[in-house]
């Protein structure tokens, strides 16, 4: 059977660190890329004695987390230790949340321009909400390098607060998984929780895949891929899988529940170990942690609920007059929404213009040039200051794109000063007003045919204004003046 005959079914468990100064259990400071086993203590390495005191900024943020996605939040939650030996977990387990988590329920809404930019025009089911089962708060483990004949080990991460963010079986495809990932990191930035990049290993997934060839048939047997830390390398590996296990059962061999790595630079995964179950890890409650009442935690953190993506993006269509498009694209970064919005509110430009300006100025040359938005040498108030010129017909259109240019290479400048340095400075009326006649007696033909009906000769006359003032006639002014002189 053709892969596509085949039903799939994934499910997602992401672990994303909280950004907090401390560790989960410990006072170590959180940290990326300082130099190896430098925020360590007797607690985050698991020596005898040391005992956990709960981070509660990382129980709030947890619990804002689960607000944004639509959670709720149970009275009391309680602490459990799942054990496992394994040389990343010093004291031979991980404290963790099994039966009573921080958050219930809730969804991650998939937003059409997180898709793969080659399946955003066919997706199957556009405003998808993938089900959530729960989000628990547990430590992180330590950093293990893999050489060739052994391993070296970093502390530094080991007891980082970490959220695991599991989904209910409900996503079909790799294209959805990678919007799956996409709008919940989006979400996650916007709040505040994470800096949720995948580079730094502040985001990771493990991926559960299974395939059945009817609607009424169980689910098949479920496939683990371990640790992913890139949603393009996760797309790529379910599309290896789903024709892995297809393949496996064209060919009548059974598919064992296992964890399997994928290997990027091969393209395929391989089988690590077969899978745990629950009682594998024997879960425990943890002695040392009493249980949390939730309700102080839930009033504290409800203000801090922000707009989300989506909602935002919605405002902005409906107050603003944005195409859903520019709104989408405005919002898919929180840098580049608050840069929009500062634009915004200082420019005398509709909105609209404001966008089309970031949208295909900025962002075109930011992209040129591998900068992002944060690094922009054009700040909000410097480009509102070139709209403001060219809205108050002190430049033209192309002057503003070439004082736009100019200021990029000269930040440290004042956007008026600079358009003056570069001559932008409009004719005085007594001198376009006589431009305008020497133009309309040098044109009698272009001249008879405005006059007849013809308009769009105004463009030509127009022009012949702007040669003659060498650029210095506002293009808008003069073709209200010619309008008026001729009709």
């Amino acid at each position: 059977m053709p892969v596509s005959d085949y039903l799939v079914t994934i499910g997602l468990e992401v672990h994303c660190q909280i950004k907090t100064q401390t560790k989960m259990f410990c006072g170590c400071e959180t940290s990326f890329a300082d130099e190896p086993n430098t925020h360590t203590c007797p607690t985050c390495l698991g020596l005898p004695g040391a005992l956990p005191v709960l981070n509660e900024f990382a129980i709030e943020r947890t619990i804002l987390s689960g607000m944004l996605l639509g959670c709720s939040t149970p009275p009391k939650v309680i602490w459990d230790r799942k054990n496992y030996f394994y040389p990343d977990m010093p004291k031979d387990y991980q404290i963790t949340q099994l039966d009573l988590p921080l958050c219930l329920g809730g969804g991650v809404p998939l937003y059409d321009h997180n898709y793969p930019k080659d399946a955003q025009k066919d997706i199957p089911n556009p405003g998808k909400v993938v089900a959530l089962n729960r989000i628990h708060l547990e430590e992180d483990v330590a950093k293990s390098t893999h050489l060739a004949n052994s391993t070296i080990i970093d502390f530094n991460r080991a007891g980082t607060p970490l959220m695991e963010i599991v989904s209910e079986p409900d996503l079909s495809s790799a294209e959805e998984t990678f919007a799956y990932l996409k709008s919940l990191q989006q979400i996650l930035i916007a709040g505040g929780i994470s800096d949720a990049d995948m580079d730094k290993g502040q985001m990771r997934c493990d991926v559960n895949i299974s395939v059945r060839k009817n609607e009424n048939d169980p689910l098949g047997t479920k496939i683990e891929l371990k640790n992913m830390n890139s949603t393009s390398a996760v797309r790529r590996a379910i599309h290896y899988e789903i024709a892995r296990q297809c393949e496996a059962l064209d060919h009548g061999e059974p598919l064992v529940q296992s964890t399997r790595r994928w290997d990027d630079d091969l393209g395929e995964t391989s089988e690590m170990r077969t899978k745990e179950d629950a009682h594998d890890y024997r879960y425990l409650p943890d002695p040392d942690l009493r249980p949390v009442h939730t309700a102080g935690y839930v009033e504290k953190v409800r203000p801090l609920v922000p707009e989300l993506p989506h909602e935002k993006a919605t405002r902005f269509e409906a107050e603003l007059g944005l195409t859903k498009y520019d709104a989408s694209v405005l919002t898919s970064d929180i840098h580049l929404c608050r840069f929009f919005e500062n634009t915004q509110g200082q420019a005398k430009a509709p909105a609209k213009k404001v966008a089309n300006w970031i949208i295909n100025n900025l962002l075109g040359l930011l992209n040129e040039q591998s900068l992002s938005i944060s690094h922009s040498p054009i700040s909000p108030s410097k480009l509102a200051a070139i709209l403001n010129l060219l809205e108050t017909n002190t430049i033209s259109g192309k002057q503003a794109k070439d004082l736009f240019a100019a200021l990029w290479e000269n930040p440290e400048k004042d956007p008026a000063s600079l358009a003056k340095e570069m001559g932008f400075e409009p004719a005085d009326d007594s001198a376009l007003e006589s431009l305008i006649d020497e133009v309309i007696a040098a044109n009698p033909d272009e001249v008879a045919a405005v006059q007849s009906g013809n308009e769009k000769l105004l463009n030509f006359l127009t022009g012949q204004v702007m040669k003659a003032s060498r650029g210095k006639a506002n293009p808008k002014a003069t073709t209200d003046a010619l309008r008026a002189k001729l009709l």
